[in-house]
């Protein structure tokens, strides 16, 4: 679906789904949201670009193969839980630590870890899959 309104738009469109899906991903565990739900709207942002312009455009956008991206992510979230065993926990517990920069205090904590490379994990393996199919569609 090449059609000059779609293909001119897709680029805004894919740029305020991604930045929406970073917001769902920071949001989560308050609020509704988080690294899965997020992941699936910035995949389905890539998805979109890919219709829009082709697969070559959207591989070269995210510079590493979507697999690798899911491999990082899988170690990052992982490696969330190594924070708890130093801390003398059990595995995957959460941790939270409260520092204030520039006057704000911000929570951070092992499961916002945890999140983001459940969200990497989800991007790279739809991404992945998304673009092998519309390479097959286009081949």
């Amino acid at each position: 679906m090449r059609t000059v309104i779609f293909g001119s738009i897709a680029p805004y469109l894919t740029a305020l789904m991604v930045l929406y899906s970073i917001f769902v991903l920071l949001r989560g565990h308050n609020e509704p949201g988080g690294g899965f739900i997020g992941g699936l709207i910035a995949a389905s942002a890539l998805a979109v670009y890919g219709v829009a312009c082709g697969v070559s455009p959207v591989r070269r956008a995210l510079r590493f193969h979507p697999m690798a991206i899911a491999g990082f992510g899988l170690f990052i979230a992982a490696m969330a839980g190594m924070f708890s065993l130093f801390a003398g926990v059990p595995y995957m517990t959460g941790l939270w630590i409260y520092p204030t920069v520039l006057g704000v205090e911000l929570k951070l904590s092992t499961t916002l870890i945890f999140d983001i490379g459940v969200y990497l994990v989800v991007v790279g393996t739809i991404a992945s899959i998304a673009l092998a199919l519309e390479e097959r569609d286009r081949g």
